[in-house]
Order: structure tokens, then sequence, then C-alpha cells
């Protein structure tokens, strides 16, 4: 779908602004084209260079992860007692975004201190459950569940919306790559493949429980303002695509269970906005910084 007038380009262009607002490229304080050569923590032959180069799977896998993240009793303690999340759910989500861009594409200098950030404030972030039960970010089960949460979303949005033909033994090398930044935050015995991964969320699932606050995580998440007039069917369609994409058992824990046919409609519609998506976006983290390797240094 090239670009082949004026008109088109005008379109492209808005697409493509609106689209960088909601992702953390709008945060500012990183530069993807520098250093030259610079190939960071993974490279462009990484999986996770291509599981997380596409903006419409990450958002409906961010989205769905969450959702999972709010069904542990601790971690979803720590979001609500030292989160802004309620006010500023934007704002999360951009920083989110920008550390597993920045992490994945960026160069090693800015990764590391991304992590050391993150690490910094994790241990402020203590306190106790309802049921008194203490908690705190930096604790290495916590960061495990937070972190599984997170990539198996992210694995399952790119095979549902991008690539379903992906090798069983590239999704395990994405799991192998990625648990160096969960390691690396503090995260222990953190799983490495498809089959530790499913070995561990069944491990963790008797922990989990879906109570008050966490349907109003959901809340907040249907009810999140949208930027502009022009990105709120969009905003509505991903949020039906993340609870679409979490596993039939949180569902069923959230007691959202959309039927055959919606599930079908949500994708079809989901993967027309992709290919638009796709078009429009010229200037991502992860094409920025393939333009900083195609530029030797010095």
């Amino acid at each position: 779908m090239p670009s082949q007038n004026p008109f088109m380009e005008f379109i492209r262009s808005r697409i493509e602004t609106q689209v960088m607002s909601l992702t953390g490229l709008a945060l500012g304080g990183i530069d993807y084209e520098n250093p030259p050569g610079d190939p960071g923590l993974f490279g462009p032959d990484s999986v996770c260079w291509r599981v997380h180069g596409d903006f419409t799977s990450m958002l409906v896998g961010g989205i769905s992860a969450l959702l999972l993240q709010a069904l542990h009793p601790q971690v979803l303690a720590g979001v609500w007692d030292h989160s802004n999340f309620r006010e500023d759910l934007m704002g999360r989500l951009r920083r989110t975004g920008q550390f597993i861009a920045g992490t994945t594409y960026g160069c090693r200098e800015d990764a590391e201190r991304l992590i050391a950030r993150v690490r910094l404030i994790h241990l402020r972030v203590t306190g106790q459950t309802a049921d008194g039960r203490p908690y705190a970010a930096y604790d290495p089960d916590l960061l495990t569940w937070v972190h599984v949460a997170e990539v198996s979303s992210f694995l399952k949005a790119h095979l549902s919306y991008l690539n379903p033909s992906l090798p069983g033994v590239e999704q395990d090398r994405y799991y192998a790559e990625v648990a160096l930044i969960a390691e690396h935050l503090g995260a222990r015995s953190v799983p490495r493949s498809r089959k530790e991964v499913a070995e561990y969320v069944d491990a963790v699932r008797p922990q989990l429980c879906c109570d008050e606050r966490s349907r109003d995580i959901l809340r907040v998440l249907r009810d999140a303002p949208s930027p502009s007039l022009m990105a709120r069917p969009f905003g509505g369609l991903m949020m039906r695509a993340g609870i679409e994409l979490l596993p039939e058992w949180a569902g069923g824990m959230f007691e959202l269970q959309p039927s055959s046919s919606e599930r079908q409609l949500v994708r079809f519609a989901v993967r027309r906005t992709a290919t638009l998506l796709r078009w429009a976006v010229r200037n991502s983290s992860a094409q920025r910084a393939r333009r900083r390797l195609a530029r030797m240094p010095g």
C-alpha cells in the first residue's frame, strides 16, 4: 500500500503520528540511531527484534499481560499502592513501552541504563497486601511472574497477528533471549522455553485470584481516554483483542469469555488494522535501530 500522492502521504503521516504518541518514543530520552553500529543487547538477528517490532501485536499483548499480572495478589498490590495508573494509564503504558523498546533496540548503554533505573524504582515498591502478606517489587518470584505474563502475551500476539508460522525452535529462542532482561532485573528460575513457561504458569495458577481490584484494572483499561477522536475506535478494538488473547482460564476468572464469532470478528478487524499501521509507520524504534546498524562507526 505505497504512498502515491501528497494526500496519501498526509494520511500516512497522521496515522504514524498517532501511533508514535502511544509509544515510549513520545517520552524521548533514547536515541535509537546512535551510536552507529552498536547492536545493543540482542542485535538484529535475534528473535526478540522480530517479535517486539510490530506495534499492533505488542499493544494487544501488552493489554493481555496487564490483565494477567493483575491476577497475582502481590503484584497487584504493588501496582495499586505505588502507581498512578488510574490517573495516568497512558503514561504507564508509554513507560513500559519505552523499557521494552529500549532494552530490545537501544544501544547497550541505554539498555543497561533503563535496567538500572527500573531496579532502583523497584527498591521503593514495598508493602503488604490486604490480607497482610508482604510484597516487594524486587522479589525475584514476583519479577518472574511479571516477566512471564508479558513475554508469553507478546509471543502469543505475534503468532496471532503477524507470523503464525514462527517455528517452535524460534519461539523457544525468544524465551531464552528475553530471560536475560528478567534476570538482570533480579528474577530467578526464569523459564526459557515454551515447555518451561507452560509448566511455570501451571505452578503459579493456584496463587492467582480475581478480586475487586483486579476487576478495577479491567475497568480502567476499558475506560481509558483516547489521545484523539481518531484513535478511539482503535483503542476499543485493541482492548477487545487483549481480552480475547487471554488464556481461557484467565478469561474465566475475569468472567470474560467471548463467543467464537466475537473472537473471529475481533481477529479479522485487528488484522485489517495492523496492515494499515504497518504501511503507515516508518520511524519506529526498530526501524531507527536498523538505521543505526546500517551506519558504521568512525
